[in-house]
C-alpha cells in the first residue's frame, strides 16, 4: 500500500479540532468503515507535534482528521494504522527524529511515542428466525460485542430488545445481505430455511449456520449441491450448528451456536484450556 503524506502540516486544510475529530469518527462508526486513532503520549526535545495531539486514519492509509506530525513520522503512523486494522491490535510505535539512518528519515532533534488504536465496526450477527432459540442468539450475541439483525416476519420487537434492526417484512429476504465478517444463523425451523441459505451462499458472508437435526441438515446441503454450490462454498456453512455441547434447551442451543461463532471469531480450537495446560506442564522428575 502507498501511504500518501501530503498536506503533512497544522493547515493542510484537514480537521484538526477536537470536536472535528469526534465529528469524523462517529460518521467513519455510522457507515461502518474500519479507522485507526493515533494519539501522541509522549515527546522529547525538538517535535512538531505535542503531546495529546490526534489523527485519525482511514482505512486506505490516509489521515482523514487530525495531525500527529509531518513527512515520514506520519508515513510510519501510517502504516501501523494499517497494521492494527487487519490485525485488530493496538500498539505503541516509537519515533525517533533525530536519526536519519535508523529512524524516520527526517532529524529534527527530538523522539515521540505514539499509541495506535484501531476501530473496527462490529460484526453483524444476522438471525433469521423467531422463537426461543432467535430470542437467546440475539440477547447472548449482543453480550459478546455483536451487532443484531433479526430478519423474520413474525419478530416482535419487546422480545428482541438488544436488536439494532428488526426486519419484519423481508418476506423473501432481500434485505439480508450480509458482510465477509459477519455472521447469519439461520433458525426459521425449516420454514424455506434452504432458500435463504441459498441467498447467503450468494453473499460474502463467511459463516452460515443452520439450526436443525443432523437429518434436516443433510437435506439442505444436499438442495444447495443440487443449485450448483460446490463444496468450497458449502464450506461455509455450518449445518448442524453449535459446538458439541450436548445442548438440549433452547439456550443451550443457542449458546453451543455462540461458542462456535466466538471460536472462529478468535482462531479458538475448541479444546480444554485445561488439557492444554496440562500438557505444558514438565513432567515430574522420577528418582
Amino acid at each position: 500500500m502507498t501511504i500518501s503524506t501530503e498536506g503533512a502540516s497544522e493547515t493542510s486544510g484537514r480537521p484538526g479540532a477536537a470536536g472535528d475529530i469526534l465529528e469524523v469518527m462517529l460518521g467513519l462508526r455510522r457507515a461502518k468503515q474500519p479507522f485507526a486513532l493515533a494519539t501522541v503520549i509522549e515527546t522529547a526535545g525538538s517535535v512538531s507535534a505535542k503531546t495529546g495531539a490526534k489523527a485519525v486514519i482511514g482505512r486506505d492509509g490516509r489521515v482523514v482528521a487530525g495531525w500527529v506530525g509531518g513527512g515520514c513520522a506520519e508515513a510510519t503512523v501510517c502504516h501501523a494504522a494499517v497494521d492494527g486494522m487487519a490485525s485488530g491490535e493496538s500498539q505503541v510505535i516509537e519515533l525517533d527524529l533525530d536519526d536519519e539512518v535508523l529512524g524516520t528519515g527526517m532529524p529534527c532533534g527530538g523522539s515521540m511515542r505514539v499509541y495506535v488504536e484501531p476501530v473496527l465496526p462490529k460484526p453483524r450477527l444476522w438471525i433469521l428466525g423467531h422463537g426461543r432459540v432467535a430470542e437467546s442468539l440475539c440477547a447472548m450475541g449482543a453480550m459478546m460485542g455483536l451487532e443484531i439483525v433479526v430478519d423474520d416476519l413474525m419478530a416482535e420487537p419487546e422480545r428482541y430488545p438488544a436488536a439494532s434492526l428488526l426486519l419484519t417484512d423481508d418476506l423473501t429476504y432481500d434485505r439480508l445481505e450480509p458482510g465477509a465478517g459477519d455472521y447469519v444463523v439461520v433458525a426459521t425451523q425449516h420454514k424455506g430455511d434452504h432458500q435463504s441459505m441459498e441467498r447467503c451462499l450468494r453473499s460474502d458472508v463467511g459463516y452460515i449456520a443452520l439450526i436443525a437435526s443432523r437429518k434436516r441438515s443433510r437435506l439442505v446441503l444436499d438442495y444447495l449441491r443440487d443449485q450448483g454450490f460446490g463444496e468450497a462454498e458449502l464450506a461455509r456453512v455450518y449445518a448442524p450448528a453449535g459446538l458439541d455441547l450436548r445442548a438440549r434447551s433452547p439456550e443451550e442451543i443457542a449458546l453451543s451456536t455462540l461458542s462456535e461463532i466466538v471460536m472462529l471469531r478468535r482462531d479458538g480450537t475448541g479444546a480444554h484450556r485445561r488439557d492444554a495446560m496440562r500438557a505444558a506442564r514438565p513432567a515430574p522428575v522420577v528418582a
